[in-house]
């Protein structure tokens, strides 16, 4: 069992090497500097492991990766204050879209994370970036669910059936494209 499941581990970074992956990597980090050459942010979001996805994706950007640089503006919408009462006046379906309304900018980027692309307030909450006119990336699993087709720049970790393998090939695309922003943005930090 043990073996097999690190069989499935390798099966999905090696998802990363596919030519979708790696155009989806390239696009999204090109994205993503360009945003905060602009002057942009990013706001990030995610439910339950994915969530914290998204925590570690803005810490590694607001913080640093490997080398001492300047910080770059990303916000995950993690607020427990924040969710608890839009969950409870507005309903779990609006806590991301009215952080999007709250805190997003034309020019900023809205990252969503779920494994199933099923889930409503992460739908939602790209509908209203793009209606705040915030670009739009979008890390789904499986089919790609209701979430597909939304966002401007998708990738579909596809042939897992669940969240963890899912989970563990964003995780590495994740690392992997802000290890790229680095070398974009700054010329002492090498890809």
């Amino acid at each position: 069992m043990i073996l097999q499941s690190v069989d499935e581990a390798i099966r999905a970074v090696l998802f990363l090497k596919e030519k979708e992956s790696l155009l989806f990597l390239e696009a999204a980090s090109e994205m993503i500097a360009n945003c905060y050459q602009r002057g942009g942010k990013i706001l990030i979001a995610g439910n339950g492991g994915s969530l914290c996805d998204a925590m570690h994706f803005a810490e590694e950007l607001t913080g640093q990766f490997r080398t001492k640089r300047a910080a770059l503006g990303a916000i995950a919408l993690s607020d427990p204050g924040h969710l608890t009462c839009v969950a409870n006046d507005m309903g779990f379906e609006s806590v991301f879209s009215r952080g999007i309304e709250a805190l997003g900018k034309p020019g900023d980027i809205f990252i969503a994370l779920t494994t199933s692309g099923n889930s409503e307030n992460l739908r939602r909450a790209c509908l209203m970036a793009k209606e705040l006119e915030l670009q739009t990336i979008a890390f789904l699993g499986k089919t790609g669910g209701k979430m597909k087709g939304i966002a401007d720049l998708e990738w579909i970790v596809s042939g897992f059936p669940f969240s963890d393998r899912i989970q563990e090939a964003h995780m590495a695309a994740i690392h992997i494209i802000i290890e790229a922003i680095e070398a974009k943005i700054f010329a002492d930090v090498t890809c």
